[in-house]
């Protein structure tokens, strides 16, 4: 996972990527950290999403540029817009789902499970 380091860099991020994923994080968030694993794996199964991460407390600037109020914050962006929106508590099943539809209708079905 990238490490992102400043509001320029996301946005750099979001748009030179057709599919990226942001994980906002802060320092002692220990949802934050028990999730971070379970997120990079399940991406594992979308290959075209590029996966950033960005710690809210070490760039503050993060929270107004992104109307983050909590964190941790995982957006999806497709071609620079925000498609999906997480925070806090996060279901992976539905957002496995979530991802699945919006990563097929981008990149055409994947032949999972052929």
């Amino acid at each position: 996972m990238r490490q992102l380091t400043s509001v320029e860099s996301a946005n750099e991020f979001i748009r030179s990527h057709r599919l990226a994923f942001l994980y906002i994080t802060m320092t002692g968030c220990s949802v934050c950290h028990g999730l971070r694993p379970q997120v990079q794996k399940l991406l594992t199964k979308y290959p075209d999403i590029q996966l950033a991460t960005i710690n809210a407390q070490e760039v503050p600037a993060v929270a107004g540029s992104f109307s983050v109020f909590t964190a941790p914050v995982l957006l999806l962006y497709v071609e620079g817009k925000e498609y999906i929106r997480e925070a806090r508590i996060v279901h992976l099943d539905l957002l496995d789902e979530k991802v699945g539809k919006i990563y097929d209708l981008v990149t055409g079905p994947s032949s999972e499970g052929e």
